[in-house]
């Protein structure tokens, strides 16, 4: 067996945990001889749920097991077994040195963290569908690829039941409830992160050789490249890894994937990939501006909390342009979404949706959503689908019966009540106005960057983009300020495609390795 040599054998008896739904830095367990169930603690009075059994030659295990952070099942032993227990150290040693072996490993947690998540397993959050802060969290551990069961307090009568146990009102809710105990009252992006051992703060007054801002495609590519190159790197991103393209439900013109890959898969492998060589994520950690400080740069956050570094790499992408229509603000909580990923499709099960853009992302969406909803309308303001779209997926949709597409028109207002019913929709040439009914709304009309933290240090483009390749040194992706640079999306004249981003960020190490030894840090 390849992880013998990683590992220890044991015999535990019957009932004993491997380990517990919170713990952290937890090993991985082969099964040599008896079975060991996996289940997840109740705090309703019904007794552990039984989540699966795994017998001789089965590894037990989660995805959290490869970053450190807390497993969200507990793995008891059904009899007296044998099992070798390979350590969180060893396990990433493991993983490393056998390509196929780890590849195989991590293919194995990630499918199981989609069951997880279509099963409901792990945080508890309890809110109404139309509030803005239940939305909130639910978007953060969706993006986050951490599993939970929501309870509406609109329709589900176990959340009513719920707040009566804990003493708990509807005013105080959203509720996040972890391991039946820990009760948190409409808690921040940040605490629920520090629950779950997702953020990892860099060590105080103490600068790394680079601090990556924005966990997209382009910046986990550098942060991959860099900590592999023995540079010590920090990660920040105000959400999530995996960026705009982390929503994507699947990435089909990426080299090495065939049958396609979603933006989730993706930004995971990075980021077990990156924590592997070194690299530190802080998440969610949002910037909130860059200065130059006694020859190094310090970014402060809107947290309070300030990382330090010889360089910056520029990687915060764009965010996703609103749709400036009647109704838009009061239904934007509870109808309408930025992204379409298997978070919103549960959402919009059954129900017609649709979804206002003519790129990749929109045809996309279209593709996805097409499988679960009743009726998905595909609106563009012109009428020639190929102009802005990949002929793969042109070619998808004009030939999926359940996807509607509106050529030569703009949405002109939302209605609806407590929810979306109906959006109308105008005729760019006639001016004619129609009613389309749909419960969700999906807005993929291009981005703008996000720049606007930066000081008058880092020279900006006439729509705001990071200008690169002017500076003192006259480097590809350098900024006019020496030591920062700028990758992705957030460039002055970059593609906009994943593979295009991946490159950037591991050229861009290049280039920041140079400028540390011409530093005199290397």
């Amino acid at each position: 067996m390849l992880l013998s040599q990683y590992g220890e054998r044991k015999r535990l008896p019957r009932g004993s945990e491997l380990f517990c739904a919170g713990d952290r830095d937890c090993g991985l367990f082969v099964v040599l001889d008896g079975q060991v169930r996996v289940v997840q603690d109740d705090d309703q009075g019904r007794g552990p749920r039984l989540i699966a059994v795994h017998e001789r030659g089965r590894f037990v295990g989660d995805l959290s097991m490869l970053t450190g952070q807390a497993v969200y099942v507990t793995a008891v032993a059904q009899a007296d077994v044998e099992v070798l227990e390979i350590p969180y150290d060893r396990l990433k040693e493991a993983v490393t040195g056998s390509p196929a072996l780890g590849d195989l490993i991590l293919r194995a947690f990630i499918l199981r963290r989609s069951i997880h998540a279509d099963l409901g397993i792990g945080l508890r959050i309890i809110g109404s569908r139309y509030s803005a802060d239940t939305r909130r969290l639910r978007d953060f551990a969706s993006r986050n690829r951490v599993p939970y069961h929501w309870e509406d307090l609109e329709e589900d009568a176990a959340a009513e039941s719920t707040l009566q146990a804990f003493d708990i009102s509807p005013d105080e809710t959203p509720l996040v409830i972890w391991k039946g105990r820990t009760v948190l009252r409409n808690p921040s992006n940040a605490e629920v992160a520090e629950l779950l051992g997702l953020r990892e703060d860099a060590a105080p007054r103490e600068a790394s050789d680079i601090l990556v801002v924005g966990a997209g495609p382009a910046g986990l590519a550098a942060a991959v490249a860099a900590a592999s190159e023995g540079l010590s790197t920090v990660v920040l991103d105000a959400i999530a890894t995996g960026g705009q393209a982390g929503t994507s439900s699947q990435i089909e013109n990426y080299l090495g994937f065939p049958a396609g890959i979603s933006g989730a898969e993706l930004a995971d492998r990075a980021v077990v990939q990156a924590r592997k060589f070194g690299a530190l994520f802080m998440i969610p950690g949002e910037a909130r501006s860059l200065d130059r400080i006694d020859g190094h740069f310090v970014v402060a956050l809107t947290d309070g909390a300030h990382v330090e570094a010889h360089t910056v790499v520029l990687a915060t992408g764009v965010r996703f342009r609103r749709l400036s229509v009647p109704g838009v603000d009061r239904l934007e909580g509870p109808s309408i979404y930025y992204a379409a990923t298997e978070h919103e499709a549960r959402l919009c099960s059954g129900d017609p949706v649709l979804i206002v853009g003519g790129g990749n992302s929109a045809g996309q969406a279209a593709m996805f959503l097409a499988r679960t909803a009743a009726e998905v309308n595909l609106m563009i303001r012109h009428d020639d689908l190929n102009r802005d779209m990949s002929r793969y997926l042109v070619e998808r949709i004009t030939s999926t019966p359940q996807v509607h597409v509106w050529r030569n028109c703009e949405v002109s207002e939302v209605r609806g009540e407590l929810h979306l019913e109906e959006v109308v929709v105008r005729d760019v040439r006639t001016h004619e106005r129609r009613t389309i009914r749909a419960t969700a709304l999906f807005v993929l009309i291009g981005s703008e960057p996000h720049t606007r933290w930066l000081t008058d240090g880092i020279e900006l483009d006439e729509r705001g983009y990071v200008k690169t390749g002017a500076g003192p040194g006259g480097a590809m992706f350098e900024t006019s300020s020496p030591g920062v640079f700028a990758i992705g999306d957030v460039r002055s004249g970059s593609v906009k495609r994943v593979a295009s981003a991946v490159g950037e960020g591991a050229i861009a190490v290049r280039l920041v390795y140079e400028h540390l030894v011409q530093a005199g840090r290397r």
